[in-house]
């Protein structure tokens, strides 16, 4: 007879039992196996929100398999994930499978390698059950919420809608910002920007500053063309400098949120992509010559703490690979958030000195890119400042005959020791770097005047929130957890409550009415201070400082009061949305058809009902003809919910596709183009079969369409 292990995932199955051997047996219980049914509250507010859990619809064989396996197996392991979900998934499990919740059958894996997994299995505890009523109560809450407050929203805007504790505030920040620029005035200023060809003849930029009162902000075209005047024939001098050496030091090694926004900006990945991605790396990939191991480590954590082990060893690499003058004398710690737990390492590869490179052969794409960034920035974090030699220029203006002066200014740096540099550097898209390099400079220089121009600008509101920006205003706030970011972006988008263009999020008016609605009548639901307070309450639940009932209690007792005398004040008021209105008459009435949405999707409905009852499907159109017929192209949905493209004379016309049509002609036999996954635009025409590479925009050229 062999110990069992159950996991949460099949992919770990194998490279657990690889390392552990004959004497145990791996199985998944391929993540959660019992819930709140979702067919009903499921949560007794009665009895103290008691939670009325079932086997999820579908794993009831699954979990019969299991208590099968555990009563012929010596021993069990509960190893599911690491975190608070996983420690409540071995709770359900111990629970259905009849396990002493007394025993010391608990283990958890940081990293899915050998010395990973054997030094997880040395350190057997008892389940945490401070943390499994952590995640009871954000389970209960988040239900209570959504199942109270939805269907209330549903009535009174439209159909199907959903609202979430934690969904509604990332909602209400892209309101308030998209608010904000709705309102933002525009101010006018001038700069006067010069180059200067210096006594080594490199020329160099230069912005003006002020005269001789001191600094000045020019703010119309008629006070710069002043300036431009009294400039006419002026004489530049090279009148101070001040240099200087300054240290930047490395960024700390990724937690949840700084790897999501990364991989945002270096290589456009979605929230959901990334942890996607980061989750293969975690649970194993076939390596060459290595077989199936863990590339990183657990990829849900807030902690920026790191193992002695891990400092150790990848100190060695960067000692063999850069040199000691790249290690720095004493090592560099980093300090987590107040609020962070620290039940994980920060996210690092399990071995340093596996590079990317040596992997790449193994790697998935998006495998090899986000394993590529991890491995970056955690070797880049370990070692030494990047040491620059700066120099600030201040530049005198003075014309002949006239008193007074006019002064610019120019900044710049030069590398003295490249550090971490030589390996990563974090990107940050609120920061533009308006340094350069500087020629050879000395005061009393006396320089040549290439060109100066007035140029006007205008004070820009704040930019719209990227999935990058709005994980940090949402980690800055305390608003969700690390394993939350993801999912919350996800759902608000499938929801239409925001939309993506050109990697900004914009509000949608659905979005804009629900966050109007629950800000005047359930202001606590949408108040960022009220929900990172909730996330605090949870947070002390999981350390066993604060009774989750109580806690339930305090939040429950007042929201459900204020729902019900809401429901009593709006009984009679119905929101109506611009956006559900279309140009389609109704041709039984005349009236124009709104868009409604039902159990199958969105459909066209009069709004006159009940006296006009016409309903009729919603066509999405294309600029396309069908190549077969010549047809119109239109969207269709599949059974599953996923968009395929199909011709509107069907069933007479059997045309289908999932390439995205455009109104572009084939050069070969004139009929329409379509967008094929891999980068091709092809003629659907297999008589014709033209086919190109996508031709991909430029980034100015997208922002001036998304303007």
């Amino acid at each position: 007879m062999s110990k069992l292990i159950i996991v949460e995932s099949p992919t770990k199955v194998k490279t657990i039992k690889k390392y552990l051997g004959r004497d145990y047996e791996v199985t998944a219980s391929m993540g959660h196996v019992r819930d709140l049914p979702s067919a009903k509250l499921s949560v007794d507010v009665k009895n103290d929100f008691a939670p009325k859990y079932a086997v999820i619809k579908g794993k009831e064989k699954l979990v019969k398999d299991l208590k099968s396996m555990v009563e012929k197996s010596d021993g069990v392991f509960l190893a599911t994930d690491p975190d608070r979900e996983g420690e409540a998934i071995s709770w359900h499990l111990a629970t259905l499978l009849g396990l002493d919740l007394g025993s010391e059958n608990r283990v958890t894996f940081n990293e899915i390698t050998k010395s990973g997994i054997e030094n997880g299995m040395k350190s057997p505890r008892t389940i945490d059950i401070d943390l499994v009523n952590a995640q009871q109560a954000r389970r209960i809450l988040d239900r209570l919420v959504g199942y109270k407050l939805s269907p209330f929203i549903s009535q009174k805007i439209r159909r199907g809608l959903s609202a979430g504790r934690v969904q509604s505030v990332a909602v209400k920040l892209i309101v308030d910002r998209e608010n904000e620029i709705k309102a933002f005035v525009p101010e006018e200023y001038w700069s006067l920007d010069a180059k200067f060809i210096a006594p080594c003849r490199k020329s160099f930029s230069a912005a003006f500053q002020g005269d001789e009162t001191g600094k000045v902000k020019i703010t119309s075209k008629e006070q710069a063309d002043k300036y431009l005047e009294r400039l006419d024939g002026a004489k530049y001098t090279v009148a101070s400098l001040k240099k200087g050496v300054r240290k930047k030091s490395p960024a700390p090694p990724f937690i949840t949120s700084t790897l999501q926004q990364e991989a945002s900006r270096r290589m456009g990945f979605q929230a959901q992509r990334t942890m996607r991605t980061a989750q293969e790396l975690y649970e194993g990939v076939d390596i060459a010559g290595i077989g199936t191991t863990g590339l990183i480590t657990y990829m849900r954590t807030d902690s920026l703490r790191i193992s002695e082990e891990a400092r150790a060893a990848a100190g060695e690499y960067i000692l063999s690979t850069y040199g000691k003058a790249y290690l720095p004398e004493k090592p560099r710690y980093f300090k987590s958030r107040n609020n962070a737990q620290d039940g994980h390492e920060a996210i690092r590869p399990t071995n340093p000195a596996l590079t990317p490179d040596m992997v790449k052969g193994s790697l998935s794409p998006d495998q090899y890119k986000l394993y590529t960034l991890i491995w970056k920035r955690f070797i880049a974090s370990l070692m030494s400042v990047c040491v620059q030699n700066t120099v600030k220029a201040e530049i005198r203006a003075e014309t002949e005959g006239r008193e007074g002066y006019c002064t610019f200014a120019a900044a710049g740096y030069s590398v003295r020791f490249d550090g971490y540099t030589v390996l990563y550097e974090e990107r940050d898209e609120d920061k533009a770097e308006d340094e350069g390099k500087l020629p050879e400079l000395n005061e009393g220089d006396k320089l040549k005047l290439k060109d100066l121009a007035g140029n006007q600008h205008f004070t820009q509101p704040p930019a719209r929130y990227t999935e990058a920006s709005l994980i940090k205003a949402l980690e800055d706030n305390g608003i969700g957890r690390p394993s939350t970011y993801a999912t919350i972006i996800t759902t608000v988008i499938k929801r239409e409550y925001v939309k993506r263009q050109q990697k900004q999020l914009y509000p949608t008016e659905l979005g804009e009415a629900i966050t109007k609605l629950l800000s005047e009548k359930f202001p606590k639901i949408v108040n960022t201070k009220f929900t990172a307070g909730m996330e605090t309450k949870l947070d002390e639940v999981g350390e066993g400082r604060q009774d989750y009932v109580a806690m339930l209690h305090d939040f429950y007792d007042d929201f459900d009061k204020n729902l019900k005398k809401v429901k009593e004040d709006m009984k009679d008021v119905k929101i109506r949305l611009e956006e559900d209105i279309t140009d389609i008459p109704c041709e039984k009435c005349g009236r124009m058809m709104v868009i409604k949405s039902g159990r199958f999707g969105k459909f066209l409905a009069c709004p006159g009902y009940p006296e006009c009852k016409n309903t009729k499907p919603l066509v999405v159109h294309t600029d396309a003809k069908c190549p077969k017929c010549g047809g119109e192209v239109i969207e269709k949905k599949s059974k599953k919910g996923h968009v395929f493209y199909g011709c509107s004379n069907w069933p007479n016309c059997d045309f289908m596709t999932w390439d995205k049509p455009t109104s572009e002609k084939c050069p070969n036999c004139g009929k329409n183009l379509f967008k094929r996954r891999g980068g091709l635009t092809v003629c659907e025409d297999e008589s014709c079969g033209f086919s190109k590479k996508t031709e991909r925009k430029s980034k100015k050229k997208e922002e001036q369409q998304g303007e």
